[in-house]
């Protein structure tokens, strides 16, 4: 039986509209992923450490019947793929796939936690979040009411990588 999980998408190095094109792609072929709605791409500023260039952020829902840990594993092998290298915590990167959620269920192991911790807190990942899971309670509030609660100015929207996107999948 597959469940919905949804991925937060994000990258400032080389180009993450290509990045997240080619992950999306690789979501789409994946036999046991379906690739279900994708949110706009948002341009954000660097959070935690902000000596950086701006992020690109989006969302995307699928139907996996991969385990928490498989998905998990697959979203780290496309990091892999698109150049992603791990040395500070916070820092620039070609391209980050987080797990959201993962059905409605609650994981907390080491390497693992599900939801991801401080989603209401980011403003980068509650924009694109809002578009395609605006009324999915955190807490005790949705998601809108979250990102309602931060109104951060440094979080917008950013129609041209938002059609590339599309174009590239369309391609």
């Amino acid at each position: 039986m597959a469940t919905e999980a949804v991925l937060a998408f994000g990258g400032n190095l080389g180009d993450p509209v290509e990045a997240f094109a080619g992950a999306l792609r690789s979501l789409r072929a994946h036999p046991q992923v379906t690739l279900g709605r994708l949110s706009s791409v948002w341009r954000t500023a660097p959070w935690g450490k902000t000596d950086q260039p701006e992020f690109l952020n989006m969302a995307a829902a699928i139907e996996t019947t991969l385990s928490p840990e498989d998905l998990l594993a697959f979203c780290q092998s496309l990091e892999r793929e698109a150049k992603r290298e791990r040395r500070e915590r916070w820092g620039p990167r070609t391209l980050d796939i987080d797990i959201l959620f993962y059905g409605q269920g609650a994981i907390d192991r080491d390497g693992l936690q599900i939801p991801h911790p401080r989603i209401a807190e980011r403003a980068f990942v509650l924009a694109p979040l809002a578009e395609i899971d605006r009324d999915r309670v955190i807490g005790e509030r949705s998601v809108a009411q979250h990102m309602a609660a931060l109104a951060d100015e440094g979080v917008r929207l950013d129609t041209e990588a938002t059609a590339r996107v599309g174009a590239l999948l369309a391609a």
